[in-house]
């Protein structure tokens, strides 16, 4: 049986390649979650009009992968500091998330968050917020690096 758990750290395209490389995780996708529009498009949520975030929804074999594990490809693919940005990425869209199935993933999350700002010895931007309605982006985005033939970052 597999469980779910889904990440926004900045670009969807370089995270969906690091979490499709964990043995254990099954299926990764990227889309948009945490907004008020239904449906949104990509170009509605790059405007930061929708309020949702690229994320990456990751359904995983516990039995082959921890939470916790996830949580550290989490943390090591981008800058959990940086608010509403990652790199030349800028706006809410871009933001740090993690989105909670469980009162476990979320403890989980919350101790782990923890645990990184007291190693990076600086404030930690990312939201730890219950998991909401998840909207598969366009194909042409799902596995895109690959797809593009680029290295594996936006």
């Amino acid at each position: 049986m597999t469980e779910k758990a889904t990440f926004a750290a900045g670009c969807f395209w370089g995270v969906e390649v690091a979490f499709r490389q964990v043995p254990g995780v099954v299926n990764a996708s990227v889309g948009y979650t945490g907004g008020t529009v239904p449906d949104p498009t990509y170009e509605m949520v790059c405007s930061g009009s929708s309020g949702h975030a690229e994320a990456v929804a990751v359904e995983y074999d516990p039995d082959q992968v921890t939470y916790e594990k996830l949580l550290d490809v989490f943390w090591n693919t981008h800058d959990p500091t940086q608010m509403n940005r990652q790199g030349p990425d800028i706006g809410t869209q871009y933001r740090s998330a993690i989105y909670f199935h469980t009162p476990e993933q979320q403890q989980i999350a919350e101790q782990s968050k923890t645990h990184q700002s007291g190693q990076l010895g600086r404030p930690i931007a990312t939201e730890i917020t219950a998991a909401e309605k998840y909207y598969p982006a366009e194909e042409y985005h799902q596995q895109y690096i690959k797809k593009s033939g680029r290295p594996g970052a936006c």
